[in-house]
């Protein structure tokens, strides 16, 4: 009996073993499940972390992207409208200023009756005309947009003060002297509002008077050349009148009536052409862009 006892014991004891042995190995199965399920959270936790730094790069580098183009765009804008500045200290332009220079000092000599000296002069601004035009025509180097405004500019400061003196000094009726005058200011006036038409954005004061930034381009017409030459002889006559005795002459009063004429003619001519005679340069840019 006590044997028998004894090996129930062993046993049980053996039993016992069995299952504390079990539990600890059951404990640490758990355990190490819990300590993967937690290395798993974490690792997924970093994961997140990188993809949304990254995600956040992504977002900052197209936002780069997007910076750098629009300062490209901007810059190549800026390029295209600088491309079309020029050089403006040419030898017409220079001689053409000369002319414009010399319109005041030739009314004051009008005004003081000294035609010899102010016939002089003005034979000498029409060879200084003829040289800029020729100059312009064969040195390619020698052209500008500022000159084709600047030329007819020049011509019309010297008709319309010579105008306006000559009849101070009763040699030019004063109807025919409105005329002419009156045009010269209105084509004057609409060159200024095609430069502002045709100068882009921002319209400022410095880029609308900067001479070397040209917008638009003028050509005169036929009639108008022809009037500008009727108009330089009536000077050039009219001035030699007192020189050579011959005012008041017959054939300087038909030259009156030929001049109002093709001034009138000029003038409605440039009305009705004025798309032919005006090319705006800014809206060559954009197509060529």
């Amino acid at each position: 009996e006590k044997s028998w006892d004894r090996l129930i014991t062993n046993i049980n004891i053996h039993n016992k073993d069995r299952v504390s042995t079990g539990g600890h190995r059951c404990f640490s199965n758990c355990q190490n499940s819990s300590n993967q399920v937690k290395h798993s959270d974490l690792d997924n936790t970093v994961r997140d972390k990188q993809d949304d730094r990254e995600d956040a790069q992504n977002v900052q580098d197209r936002v780069r992207e997007t910076e750098s183009g629009g300062e490209a765009q901007h810059k190549e804008k800026v390029r295209l409208l600088q491309d079309i500045r020029e050089d403006i200290m040419t030898v017409p332009n220079l001689l053409t200023t000369s002319r414009m220079l010399a319109s005041p000092l030739l009314g004051g000599l009008v005004l003081y009756e000294c035609y010899s000296w102010a016939l002089g002069l003005f034979v000498l601004a029409g060879i200084t005309d003829m040289l800029d035009g020729y100059i312009a025509r064969n040195y390619k180097n020698q052209t500008s947009v500022l000159g084709t405004a600047l030329d007819p500019l020049a011509d019309k400061l010297l008709i319309s003060i010579l105008m306006v003196t000559l009849t101070m000094v009763e040699l030019i009726p004063l109807p025919l002297a409105v005329l002419i005058v009156g045009r010269d200011v209105g084509l004057v006036a609409v060159g200024f509002y095609l430069r502002y038409i045709s100068l882009p954005p921002p319209r400022t004061v410095s880029r609308y008077f900067d001479v070397r930034y040209p917008t638009a381009e003028l050509h005169p017409s036929t009639i108008s050349k022809i009037n500008t030459a009727v108009q330089l002889s009536l000077v050039t006559l009219t001035l030699a009148a007192p020189v050579f005795n011959y005012v008041n002459h017959i054939g300087l009063q038909g030259l009156w009536y030929l001049t109002a004429a093709t001034t009138f003619l000029s003038g409605v001519g440039y009305v009705f052409t004025r798309n032919s005679n005006v090319k705006i340069l800014q809206a060559e840019l954009k197509r060529k862009k």
